[in-house]
């Protein structure tokens, strides 16, 4: 399976990116996308999918960093039109932290969806969605554009069930990290069960989150992502082999620029 959201580029990983993947395959973890935080944090995600062949990356700003600017938006599509990035993002809305003022996240978050929809039809990527505390800010933001509510996925939900429907009937995806595994955490599981299979995924947003039993471990590493999977197929109650090929398969046709990863 692929770890769909982790952050490779971050200190934590510094001269470790070799041995934390090589965990990973022991794991079964066989790939993951590093995601993008800034417009030049997007170059550092590159160079490591161009030097890894089961590593992807994004391009995007994160809304806890829209006052990281000046925002240069041509790295952006520089990166897009790399075949090894598969996805823009991640971008959203932050209403948990005071930093950076949502008049700063707002803006920047419109200034982005314009870029990205000013790539079309030459860049048609999905899009990795931060959301946190902020469904009935951010939904209305996103219906506003052109972009097909399907190439969404609200990363690490960490929402209610009534969240997940607002997310549901919006079209988009959800994808769970390993606060689904917490004790402390029975409404994101109930959230969970309400997630068509078809638009379910799976992430570790390492170096964040580590799962129980590794709770509290830092960093967490993308290997972790079969623990998050593994509680997952318990929350469906289906059986190990039947969850991991739907989110094989889930995978593979969120990011149409993998082929056939996960193999």
């Amino acid at each position: 399976m692929i770890d769909t959201h982790c952050h490779l580029t971050f200190p934590d990983y510094a001269g470790r990116v070799d041995e934390v993947l090589a965990r990973a395959r022991e794991a079964g973890v066989t790939g993951c996308v590093t995601i993008s935080t800034t417009t030049r944090d997007c170059l550092d995600a590159l160079a490591l999918a161009e030097r890894y062949d089961n590593v992807w990356c994004t391009a995007g700003v994160h809304p806890l960093y829209a006052d990281q600017g000046p925002h240069e938006w041509e790295n952006l599509r520089r990166v897009a039109r790399h075949p090894r990035c598969v996805g823009w993002g991640e971008l959203g809305l932050d209403n948990h932290y005071d930093r950076p003022p949502r008049p700063v996240q707002d803006a920047v978050l419109e200034e982005q969806l314009a870029f990205i929809e000013s790539c079309r039809p030459e860049i048609d990527l999905p899009v990795e969605v931060h959301c946190r505390e902020a469904f009935a800010d951010l939904i209305p933001v996103l219906k506003r554009t052109t972009l097909d509510p399907a190439r969404f996925v609200f990363h690490c939900f960490t929402g209610t069930p009534d969240d997940a429907r607002l997310v549901l009937d919006f079209g988009a995806w959800i994808s769970f990290t390993g606060v689904v595994t917490y004790k402390n955490a029975p409404l994101v599981r109930e959230a969970a069960r309400l997630v068509p299979l078809d638009r379910l995924m799976v992430e570790t947003d390492a170096p964040f989150l580590s799962p129980e039993p590794f709770r509290g471990v830092r960093p967490n590493e993308p290997r972790f992502a079969r623990v998050i999977a593994e509680c997952l197929a318990g929350v469906h109650a289906l059986p190990w082999d039947e969850f991991h090929a739907i989110l094989n398969e889930n995978t593979r046709r969120f990011f149409p620029r993998m082929g056939g990863h996960p193999e």
